[in-house]
């Protein structure tokens, strides 16, 4: 099972969405983004990954966040999503990345960070993202393994990157 978790309005049911139109064609070339609304409650989505196995991903709504916890235990992936072009929200973002890091059900997990709406104008970069995240800091001393991905949801781009990291994990 893996999580999609991050704060309200990130992109977190788009980028699933778009992940499953991606797995389920194999390309980039999805056309224009869906509609989505804002999730209160969890979604699953599975993925075929062109493994033996599907994945799981179920997203928990950005609202839900003092209850995430309670769906950690037999967690063994976690994607942590990131809005770069709400600088407002970032630092909310940071908060809640660094509570889930330390939390004793998440110590074997691997995550993935994705900084989500790289295609908005004036989005951070990641050398902004670094500087107000202390985000090399939070990966060395973190006892989980972070990758960390570029993507933006609406424009379909990095979504090929986050499929292979759920392959390879």
């Amino acid at each position: 099972m893996c999580l999609l978790v991050g704060a309200s309005g990130v992109g977190k049911t788009l980028l699933s969405k778009r992940l499953q139109a991606f797995a389920a064609k194999g390309s980039a070339n999805l056309g224009d983004a869906p509609s989505t609304i804002p999730t209160v409650g969890t979604n699953l989505v599975t993925l075929s990954t062109g493994r033996k196995q599907d994945v799981t991903v179920r997203e928990l709504g950005g609202c839900m966040a003092p209850i995430w916890h309670k769906y950690f235990e037999n967690t063994n992936r976690l994607i942590f999503v990131i809005d770069v072009s709400n600088r407002m929200q970032v630092s909310t973002s940071c908060i809640m990345l660094l509570t889930i890091l330390k939390n004793g059900n998440l110590q074997n997990t691997v995550f993935l960070l994705v900084l989500n709406k790289v295609d908005s104008p004036g989005c951070m970069n990641r050398i902004e993202l670094n500087t107000l995240m202390k985000l090399d800091e939070m990966m060395k001393y973190a006892k989980q393994h972070i990758t960390v991905l570029e993507v933006s949801a609406k424009e379909a781009s990095g979504l090929g990157e986050v499929l292979k990291w759920l392959q390879d994990t």
